[in-house]
């Protein structure tokens, strides 16, 4: 098998100025380019520092159809959040000040991973987006059960 990394995230934006503003100041992405549509929109890629990562801005057409996600996000089948690693909860909550918008949190899971704590944000969009610290890999999962 070739190249085969996760690579992007496309957003439909309410403001897809204010959430590129916003996803650039707080979480290190930069502007890759801009994509001319035929209707006079436009993509807008932004790529995350050091990563091969981007989000796909797209400006919405029509208002959505159902209420934006609370908590931790939607508990039916959908993109349920998107998530951010970071040194502390705290440092990232302070530095955004008003911009964090917090849905659920903060919490600690201790019981699950010492040190693991995480709070949801919206961005501005109402899109959740899960802020943690803490986070480590299990050394030996347990296997898929067939």
């Amino acid at each position: 098998m070739g190249l085969q990394i996760f690579s992007q995230l496309a957003l439909t934006c309410k403001d897809q100025v204010a959430t590129e503003k916003w996803y650039c100041k707080y979480f290190g992405f930069k502007r890759a380019r801009v994509a001319p549509l035929p209707d006079g929109s436009q993509i807008v890629f932004i790529k995350m520092a050091d990563s091969a990562f981007y989000l796909e801005l797209f400006q919405a057409a029509e208002e959505s159809p159902i209420e934006p996600a609370k908590n931790d996000g939607y508990q039916f089948p959908a993109v349920r959040q998107i998530g951010f690693k970071v040194d502390s909860v705290d440092a990232k909550l302070k530095e955004m000040g008003d911009d964090a918008k917090i849905s659920l949190g903060p919490l600690s899971f201790d019981d699950f991973i010492p040190g693991w704590r995480t709070v949801w944000i919206y961005d501005p969009n109402g899109l959740i987006v899960e802020i943690s610290e803490g986070f480590q890999d299990e050394d030996n999962p347990p296997a898929l059960s067939a």
